[in-house]
């Protein structure tokens, strides 16, 4: 083979290594669903491994008419599935992320302060659906009622009050009013094994004795994700390693 022949060889050897050390590199992409009342900012504190690439899920108002499974089918479209991913929700983002789990088939599926199926409410949502106040509940109202009761029933919130306060403003009523009755007539009765859930023993929204969890967060609030970001961390971390 002449010296040509063999720098063509060499040069063509060097690009496929590069392309697969490429294609190698391409990291693991995690999905991150907030909670109802919230934003990215939700997540400030959690910190994955380097080995995995970060992406939020942005909310946006669903049409009145969406139930649970269609707004999780809309949301979906933002996720990348030609690439290797994972998909984290905490409250009502767990609830989404539970929907994602039977189509979008994650390598993970972790829910935090949340509920895989409405089995996991507790009985005041329960009698909601059954007695549906909420419909006559205009969404100025919920969302002055959620800042209302946000301090009585998160206390744990005072450790960083000023993100709690400012997501929980900048949210839509109509946002709020439409996510409301989705969570409120939510029919999922069950949901996929490959889920783990992670829950707070002081979780007053969803209390934790109706849910079924993997691991149970001590003195863990419903936001613990953000005032427990280092301990959630560790504990996200140590799943997906799995």
């Amino acid at each position: 083979m002449s010296f040509n022949g063999h720098l063509k060889t060499s040069l063509v050897v060097c690009f496929l290594l590069l392309a697969f050390s490429v294609v190698s590199a391409q990291k693991h992409t995690v999905y991150l669903i907030p909670g109802q009342g919230a934003d990215a900012r939700l997540y400030k504190n959690l910190k994955l491994d380097t080995a995995f690439q970060v992406k939020n899920i942005d909310y946006f108002t669903p049409d009145k008419e969406w139930d649970m499974q269609t707004f999780a089918r809309e949301l979906a479209k933002q996720i990348d599935t030609t690439e290797t991913f994972s998909i984290i929700g905490v409250s009502l983002g767990g609830m989404l992320a539970t929907e994602m789990a039977d189509c979008l088939h994650p390598e993970k599926v972790i829910v935090i302060s949340s509920a895989k199926s409405r089995k996991e409410f507790p009985g005041r949502y329960r009698f909601q659906k059954v007695v549906p106040v909420y419909w006559v509940v205009p969404g100025f109202a919920i969302k002055a009622g959620a800042r209302i009761l946000q301090p009585i029933v998160e206390p744990d919130r005072n450790k960083d009050k000023a993100t709690f306060k400012s997501m929980l403003r900048n949210k839509d009523p109509k946002f709020l009013k439409r996510t409301t009755t989705m969570i409120l007539t939510w029919k999922r009765e069950s949901y996929n094994n490959k889920i783990v859930h992670i829950h707070g023993d002081l979780d007053k929204t969803l209390p934790p004795r109706f849910v079924q969890y993997d691991y149970l967060v001590e003195d863990g609030s419903h936001m613990m994700v953000l005032t427990r970001g280092e301990l959630i961390s560790e504990i996200v971390n140590n799943i997906m390693k799995e």
